[in-house]
């Protein structure tokens, strides 16, 4: 980050609104904007009329942050996208008692200011449009579970309403799914990484696509033990003084996209993979129960595809054996 001291912006960001916070000299200016591209002018403008050209912004990583981050970040702001477990760690330390919109907004400014979390860089265009994808589809098969549940119990006057959805929402999916392979095929940067985690044994098409998507070329962690920590894949474990000895279990403080998609690619890795048997028979032999190696081979997984885009080359069993 420039040694040019910036102003720190906080962003609360809701689905129609965003609370601001504007960090002055000796003050702070609250306003509220929409969230939508008239919303985004308008904050510059505000910005503008306090004599602020350029900001540090800081906001959570949600669904609604996004479309606000990438707009400041392409007219050259730094901004700054972090967990919200780390805000509400920050708001807990600080003994924050009230939550409102306005004071979150505040409190995120304020962390922005002590903390200078890292500089954020929107994905690639593709990338961006691979992941809306993709959690289309996601939403789409929740939808279509949902309704095959209810048809199971349904009254007789209402199955047929929900064979009809049931029907549309197959055809939906399988839209989409269409979609996404077009638009890995039409890219070579895309094509080039699916082509390279078709080599890893248990990865296929439903975990190629979310891998591509977050990982993008294996630089965007810098390291396995990032990305998998950003999945929520690290082992938490509960000790303390020599009296408490509690089970460990995973952070999950982090996506949980990654781990739902990849559970079944470590269950086939578990049980029919021969690339791996030598590392679930270590870790049986070790005491580690079923669901323990299960997790093991998830973060494996996701070291081995960042290795893999990292290095542009294709699994290798040998190699990885050695």
């Amino acid at each position: 980050m420039d040694s040019v001291m910036i102003t720190s912006l906080g962003l609360d960001v809701a689905k129609a609104k965003i609370d601001c916070a504007l960090l002055l000299k000796n003050k702070v200016k609250s306003k509220v904007f929409a969230n939508n591209p008239e919303g985004f002018n308008n904050l510059l403008a505000w910005l503008a009329k306090h004599g602020v050209s350029r900001v540090h912004a800081c906001c959570e990583a949600t669904t609604y942050s996004e479309a606000i981050a990438v707009f400041l970040h392409e007219r050259g702001h730094v901004v700054s996208v972090v967990n919200p477990a780390r805000i509400s760690a920050y708001a807990q330390a600080h003994l924050s008692r009230a939550k409102t919109d306005a004071l979150d907004a505040r409190l995120i400014a304020r962390f922005c200011e002590r903390e200078c979390p890292d500089p954020w860089a929107p994905p690639p265009a593709e990338e961006r449009l691979l992941l809306a994808l993709l959690r289309d589809l996601q939403n789409l098969q929740a939808m279509q579970q949902a309704e095959s549940y209810r048809l199971a119990t349904a009254h007789a006057l209402v199955r047929e309403r929900i064979e009809r959805h049931l029907a549309f929402l197959a055809h939906e999916i399988g839209q989409v799914k269409k979609a996404i392979a077009q638009h890995i095929d039409q890219n070579d940067n895309l094509r080039g990484r699916r082509d390279l985690l078709d080599s890893v044994p248990g990865l296929g098409e439903n975990t190629i696509p979310w891998l591509i998507a977050y990982l993008s070329d294996g630089g965007r962690f810098g390291g396995a033990k990032r990305a998998a920590a950003f999945f929520g894949l690290c082992p938490k474990p509960h000790q303390s003084g020599t009296s408490v000895r509690g089970k460990a279990h995973i952070a999950k403080t982090g996506h949980a996209d990654m781990r739902h998609v990849l559970f079944m690619p470590a269950m086939v890795a578990y049980s029919r993979c021969k690339a791996f048997a030598p590392f679930v028979q270590r870790l049986k032999a070790s005491g580690k129960p079923p669901k323990v190696i299960i997790v093991a081979l998830m973060r494996k997984l996701v070291a081995i595809a960042q290795a893999i885009l990292k290095s542009g080359k294709p699994f290798d069993t040998g190699l990885h054996n050695a």
